[in-house]
């Protein structure tokens, strides 16, 4: 019996891909995975080029969904001081990305890793 699960954890070794591969492929899910976080990313940099610097660089994340913005900031000062531009925010994301955006909502998240 162990023997037969070696085996067959040997054949999984064997058949495994890296990620890149995995990326660079991809199946239906990975595909959609991927549009979904290159969306989102280009959201997140219309967001911030729509800020002054300081209040842009506190934005972690950015993505619509359904007609709404939402938005991650790195802390509850910075999304208080969102609160009062996001009217502006909503048209000027709207008008960058072509969409009609109906609201914003402003989350507090934890700061992003920075790997390296």
């Amino acid at each position: 019996m162990a023997f037969r699960y070696a085996s067959k954890m040997a054949a999984a070794m064997q058949k495994s891909k890296s990620v890149s591969e995995l990326l660079s492929k991809g199946g239906n899910r990975l595909a959609a995975l991927k549009a979904t976080s290159q969306a989102r990313s280009r959201v997140l940099d219309q967001v911030r080029a729509a800020l002054p610097a300081k209040l842009a660089a506190a934005v972690a994340s950015a993505g619509i969904e359904e007609g709404r913005l939402t938005l991650g900031v790195v802390g509850a000062v910075w999304a208080s001081r969102l609160r009062y531009c996001s009217d502006v925010l909503r048209k000027r994301v709207g008008k960058s990305t072509g969409l009609t955006i109906l609201g914003v909502r402003i989350r507090v998240v934890p700061p992003p890793v920075t790997l390296g």
